[in-house]
C-alpha cells in the first residue's frame, strides 16, 4: 500500500483508495482538505428559461423530458429533448450508462447544468449535469464550489468530504486575536466557510478575482506560514556551527594578476559580500545571480581559493555534464597558471581516472573538485570540505544539494553558495527566497557585444540555411537549436539526428557537429573541443547548450520551433552568442499559426535584452513553481496567493513575521501546522 493510503487511512473514515486519489491532490488529512479551496463557483441558485440562455454561458434549467433515444450516428450516443414552458433544449451524451437512459424517461422532470449551444437542430447542452428533481424542489441558496480534482474522484464526493469535515470540527484559528484586530483580518474558520460556501448575497466576482475578505485572509495566512518557515530555517542555519575561512589573499591576488580581465564592479562587490560569508563561523547560505555572461564563474573560483587559503577543499556541483566540464575548463585554466590541480568528477568517467580523483580527494592532497550529481556519490569523501557550490540550483533537488552539503565534517557545515543565471524578480525574491543572502551582478563584462534578435516563420527556412551558409563561410561559427519536445527524450533525441542529416546534405562546403543529451560524457567533451578550437562550423544541438557554453567565435545561433520555449530559457540559450567582439544575431524560427500567447512571449524576447524584465514576464506566464523548479525546491508552492498581485501582502507578511516568531512562537508552530502539516522540514536545504 502506498505510503500516502496508509498515512491517510482513519481520518475521516477514509478507506486507502481514496486516500491515494486525495494525495494526488496533496490532501492528507483533515486540514489539507478544509483548505482545499474552490476554482471557481457555479451558479445553481437561479433557473433560466431556454428561451433566455446564451452561447456558452454556464446555465441552469429546469426542463420535463419529452423523449430520448439511442443514435448510431455520427457516433453512438444518447439524445434527449426536454423542455420548459419557453422552448425546447436537446441533451446529448456522448458517455452514458443505462442508469442515466432510465433517468431521462419522457414526463420526468430534471435540473440541467452547463453550457447552451445553437446547433442544427436547435439550442442544445452536450454532457450537461444533470439530476432528476420533484416539482416543488427547492433551489440551493449558495453559490456551488467546484474544487480541483484528479482522476476518480467526482466533484460531488469532494463536496460531501469537505462538508463532512466542516461540520465535524471547528478549524481553530491560528493567529493570536491581537494580531487579526490590528490587520482588519477575518476570523479563518469564516473565511474558509464562506469560500466553501458563499452566502447569499456574496458577489460571485469578488470570489472569482479573489479579492474577497474570505481570500485575503487565506492569502495572508499562506504567505505568513511561508515565511514564518523561510526565517526559521534561516534561523537554524545560523544556529550551526562552521569553520571560519579567513583570506589571507595570498592566492585571490595571484589569481587577478593572471585572468588577463578586470573585474565588474559588480563582481568586485558580490566577492567582497561573499568573503566576507565565508570567515563568519556560521554557514553562508548566499545565492549569487546575474544575468547571462555576467561572470559568475570567476566570482565562484575567487570562492574557492579563499576556501584553500584557509586550509580547506571546495567542490562545485553543476546540473550537466556540459555545464559541469565547462566550469571545469576554465576553473583548472585559472589555476593552472598558479600550479594549481582541479579534480574532475563525472559519471561518464573511466574507472582508473575516478579511483585516482576520488583517492586524491580523500586524502586530502586536491584541494578543488568540480562535477555533476557524481560528487555527491556514497564514496566521494571530503575530509575537510569547506564551501559547497552549486551551479543552476533551481535544477537539483533538495535531497542532492542536502547531500553536498552533509559530506563536511561532523558537526559543521561548509559555506553554500548557490548560482542561478536566471534573474529573480522581487516579489519572487521577498518570497521564495527570503531566507538567503542574495548577491546580484547586475552589469556585464566590458567588450560584449549586443546580440540582435529576429523573429523568422519557418516557411523561410531555407533563407536561414542559407544565412548559416555565410556567417561560416566569413570564418564564424554557429549554433542549431533543435526544438524543445516535453513529451518524449526519443523523438527529441531523433529530431536533433534528422536535423543534423539535413543540415549536412544542405551545407556540404561546412563542418556541422551534433551535440545532445545522449551522448557518452567523452563524446560530448571531444565535440566541444572541436567547436572550441574551430574544427566544426556549425552546432546542431539540443538545450543541453543552454548554459555554461562559451565561444567566443559562435556569433549565430538559430532556434527552431522558439514558440516552444520558455522566456528564460529563451534568454540563456541567446546568451551563448554575443560572447566575442563580433556583431551577433539570434534567429527565433518559429511554426505558423502562432497563437496569441505564443506572439506576446517572443515579442518579450525580441524587444528585451535585460534578463529582469524577460523574468518578470515568464514569473506571470508560467507562475513561481515552474519559474525556480519549487517542485524539486521542497519550498511549498503557493497555491492561492498571487506573486504578481499580491505584493502588499507579501510585505505585510514578511513584517508581520518576524513579530510572530518573537512574541507568539506557540502561534507559529499552530500556523506551520496549518498550513505544512509537517511538510515544511526540507526548507532549510
Amino acid at each position: 500500500m502506498p505510503d500516502a493510503a496508509r498515512g491517510a487511512r482513519g481520518w475521516g473514515g477514509i478507506g486507502p483508495q481514496l486516500a491515494a486519489r486525495l494525495a494526488k491532490l496533496d490532501i492528507r488529512g483533515p486540514l489539507d482538505l478544509l483548505l482545499h479551496l474552490p476554482l471557481r463557483y457555479e451558479d445553481e441558485t437561479r433557473l433560466t428559461p431556454v428561451a433566455q440562455t446564451h452561447d456558452g454561458e454556464s446555465t441552469q434549467c429546469e426542463l420535463t423530458v419529452r423523449s430520448s433515444e439511442i443514435v448510431a450516428r455520427p457516433r453512438r450516443q444518447l439524445v434527449a429533448r426536454a423542455a420548459d414552458d419557453s422552448g425546447e433544449l436537446v441533451l446529448r451524451f456522448l458517455n452514458f450508462y443505462p442508469q442515466l437512459q432510465k433517468q431521462l424517461l419522457p414526463g420526468t422532470r430534471v435540473r440541467v447544468f452547463g453550457e447552451p449551444r445553437r446547433g442544427f437542430f436547435g439550442t442544445e447542452m452536450v454532457h450537461p449535469r444533470l439530476r432528476v428533481v420533484s416539482a416543488d424542489e427547492p433551489l440551493p441558496q449558495a453559490l456551488t464550489p467546484v474544487y480541483p480534482t484528479t482522476a476518480g474522484l467526482a466533484q460531488s464526493a469532494l463536496r460531501k468530504l469537505v462538508d463532512a469535515e466542516l461540520r465535524r470540527r471547528p478549524l481553530q484559528d491560528p493567529l493570536p486575536a491581537q494580531l487579526r484586530q490590528r490587520l482588519g483580518l477575518m476570523d479563518l474558520a469564516e473565511a474558509i466557510d464562506i469560500l466553501h460556501h458563499p452566502p447569499p448575497g456574496v458577489a460571485p466576482e469578488s470570489l472569482e478575482a479573489r479579492d474577497h475578505p474570505a481570500w485575503r485572509r487565506v492569502k495572508f495566512d499562506e504567505l505568513l506560514a511561508q515565511q514564518v518557515s523561510l526565517r526559521r530555517a534561516y534561523a537554524a542555519r545560523r544556529s550551526r556551527r562552521s569553520h571560519r575561512l579567513e583570506p589571507d589573499a595570498s592566492l585571490t591576488d595571484r589569481l587577478l594578476g593572471v585572468l588577463g580581465f578586470s573585474l565588474t564592479g559588480a563582481q568586485r562587490r558580490a566577492w567582497r559580500e561573499i568573503a566576507d560569508d565565508m570567515a563568519g563561523a556560521h554557514p553562508m547560505q548566499r545565492l549569487l545571480q546575474g544575468d547571462v555572461g555576467s561572470g559568475k564563474t570567476v566570482v565562484a573560483a575567487l570562492a574557492m581559493l579563499q576556501a584553500a587559503e584557509a586550509g580547506f577543499q571546495s567542490a562545485l556541483m553543476a546540473p550537466t555534464e556540459i555545464l559541469a566540464e565547462q566550469h571545469h575548463r576554465k576553473i583548472a585554466q585559472w589555476l593552472a597558471a598558479l600550479g594549481l590541480e582541479v579534480v574532475w568528477l563525472s559519471g561518464g568517467q573511466k574507472k582508473r581516472q575516478r579511483t585516482q580523483m576520488l583517492a586524491r580527494l580523500a586524502a586530502g592532497e586536491a584541494s578543488f573538485a568540480v562535477g555533476t550529481h557524481a560528487l555527491i556519490e556514497e564514496m566521494v569523501a571530503f575530509p575537510r570540505l569547506g564551501l559547497a557550490v552549486v551551479d543552476e540550483q533551481h535544477r537539483f533537488g533538495v535531497r542532492q544539494r542536502l547531500s553536498l552539503r552533509e559530506k563536511g565534517e561532523a558537526g559543521t557545515s561548509p559555506h553554500m553558495l548557490m548560482m542561478s543565471a536566471t534573474p529573480i524578480p522581487r516579489t519572487l525574491a521577498m518570497s521564495f527566497y527570503a531566507d538567503l543572502d542574495v548577491s546580484v551582478l547586475d552589469e556585464l563584462p566590458p567588450g560584449r557585444t549586443p546580440v540582435v534578435t529576429k523573429l523568422v516563420a519557418d516557411t523561410r527556412r531555407n533563407e536561414v540555411v542559407g544565412r548559416v551558409r555565410d556567417a561560416c563561410l566569413q570564418g564564424r561559427q554557429a549554433y542549431w537549436v533543435c526544438p524543445l519536445i516535453e513529451e518524449s527524450e526519443a523523438l527529441e533525441l531523433q529530431t536533433a539526428v534528422d536535423t543534423h542529416q539535413h543540415l549536412c546534405e544542405a551545407l556540404p562546403e561546412l563542418s556541422v557537429g551534433l551535440l545532445h543529451g545522449r551522448m557518452r560524457g567523452d563524446e560530448k567533451a571531444e565535440t566541444m573541443t572541436a567547436f572550441a578550437c574551430g574544427e566544426i562550423d556549425l552546432l546542431v544541438a539540443t538545450t543541453v547548450i543552454e548554459v555554461g557554453v562559451d565561444v567566443a567565435n559562435a556569433s549565430l545561433m538559430v532556434i527552431e520551433h522558439a514558440e516552444r520555449f520558455g522566456l528564460a530559457q529563451l534568454h540563456q540559450l541567446r546568451g551563448r552568442v554575443g560572447r566575442g567582439s563580433d556583431d551577433s544575431v539570434c534567429i527565433l524560427m518559429y511554426a505558423r499559426p502562432l497563437s496569441a500567447n505564443g506572439r506576446a512571449r517572443l515579442k518579450v524576447i525580441f524587444e528585451n535584452r535585460d534578463g529582469f524584465a524577460i523574468a518578470r514576464e515568464d514569473l506571470r506566464l508560467r507562475g513561481p513553481g515552474e519559474f525556480v523548479g519549487a517542485r524539486q525546491s521542497g519550498l511549498p508552492l503557493l497555491r492561492f496567493a498571487d506573486l504578481e498581485r499580491d505584493v502588499e501582502l507579501i510585505e505585510l507578511a514578511r513584517d508581520e513575521a518576524r513579530r510572530l516568531i518573537a512574541d507568539s512562537p506557540a502561534a507559529a508552530d499552530a500556523l506551520l501546522a496549518t498550513w505544512f502539516s509537517g511538510r515544511e522540514g526540507l526548507l532549510g536545504a
